[in-house]
């Protein structure tokens, strides 16, 4: 085995050009996947995190889906509020009006999302996670005054609107008491949210619709039996089966997971065609290297050697070099996952950090050698086939 080794490390060392780019070509299939799983699971990891900091909280609206993309089946009202708050388990319960209202500010036009709720509530709704950056909160007095994301203040219009500008929501002035901290990723909807109190929304929105119900239960591991409940409790108010869903950020938490592992699995399979690139280099590389080779495989087999001895002489050197190849590609697809987590970072102001698990470093480098080693198979069972009497006369 130690002869097998050496001959297969000179035969490398000969050939440093062809087995560079063959090694490049293992380099940059393994690095294509590890950096797409490491952004990926760093993705993942910036989604899920936000939601885990709301698991305790029941999102409750009327009809089928979640968030803005729900099928609606008519409103909620005050006594839907007043039962979701009763049941056993929850903890606190609040409302919400939303609705999309064009938005004018100096001579700018667009069209926001609106959400109207108690001053006292918001605390009910976004926890801890959700603070006033600049200004104020809302208070239960106000009147004609809202808060704003982020991306109203600094992105929906030309100029940026500050504390005390004067906006107008569906033809009524409001005066900006605060902007809200940046939040982005899966709540980045909320910097795209104007906030006002519900009576002020009732003025906008022309009713007092409850669009939303948000509830936070005492126990997190209760949290799907009360929102069964609540669904339960609120069809029978409407006398209609599946009038409400209940969604618990659990479940969505899990729902998001299966999205990641279906999209990441798209990418890898995207990034597997450099792999099968690279694998037609080793089979080419390994082909060339038996024809150049042939005298001395066929001096070998007239010296004693066996078609065993050939054979793995081949399929060691295509196993070293696609190693090699899959170690380099690790190195490169760390950098590469830090490259388009800083990418990402500076074009969208996003912060999705790099995710490398050593599971997937080693899976790449298991890769790349059970690709080298199938790649070469064909070509060393070749020269393993090979005749003594012609390899030696062969020119």
């Amino acid at each position: 085995m130690k002869d097998i080794f050496l001959l297969a490390y000179r035969d490398i060392k000969e050939r440093k050009a062809r087995t560079g780019l063959t090694l490049l070509g293992i380099a940059v299939g393994i690095a294509a996947v590890i950096a797409l799983m490491s952004v990926g699971y760093g993705f993942e990891q910036s989604v899920t995190g936000q939601l885990v900091e709301m698991a305790d909280l029941i999102y409750v609206f009327p009809g089928k889906g979640f968030g803005s993309a729900h099928v609606e089946l008519g409103s909620l009202d005050e006594r839907d509020l007043k039962d979701v708050g009763g049941i056993g388990g929850v903890k606190e319960a609040a409302a919400g009006a939303m609705s999309m209202e064009e938005v004018e500010y100096r001579g700018e036009k667009t069209v926001v999302n609106i959400l109207g709720t108690d001053p006292r509530d918001i605390g009910v709704i976004f926890g801890d996670m959700v603070k006033t950056e600049e200004g104020r909160d809302l208070r239960d007095n106000d009147h004609k005054t809202c808060l704003i994301g982020q991306g109203i203040a600094n992105d929906y219009f030309d100029e940026e609107i500050r504390v005390n500008d004067r906006i107008t929501i569906g033809g009524s002035k409001f005066r900006v008491v605060g902007v809200m901290e940046k939040q982005g990723g899966f709540n980045s909807d909320l910097d795209s949210t104007i906030y006002v109190t519900r009576r002020d929304a009732k003025g906008v929105l022309g009713n007092d619709d409850i669009a939303v119900i948000w509830a936070r239960v005492r126990n997190i591991d209760e949290a799907e039996e009360i929102a069964a409940e609540i669904e339960e409790r609120l069809d029978e108010n409407h006398k209609l089966d599946d009038f409400t869903t209940a969604m618990t950020m659990g479940s969505a938490i899990e729902q998001l997971k299966t999205i990641f592992t279906l999209l990441q699995a798209v990418l890898v399979a995207i990034a597997s065609i450099s792999l099968i690139v690279a694998s037609i280099g080793i089979m080419n590389t390994m082909l060339m290297s038996v024809m150049e080779r042939t005298h001395e495989v066929g001096i070998m087999k007239a010296i004693g050697a066996k078609n065993g001895n050939v054979l793995s002489l081949f399929l060691l050197e295509s196993g070293m070099v696609s190693m090699v190849g899959g170690v380099c590609g690790c190195v490169l697809g760390v950098f590469g996952a830090n490259v388009i987590s800083i990418g990402i970072r500076a074009a969208f102001g996003e912060e999705i950090a790099a995710i490398v698990r050593p599971e997937v470093l080693l899976g790449g480098i298991l890769v790349a050698v059970i690709v080298g080693v199938l790649s070469g198979l064909y070509p060393a069972r070749k020269a393993s086939k090979m005749s003594p009497v012609e390899a030696v006369r062969y020119e």
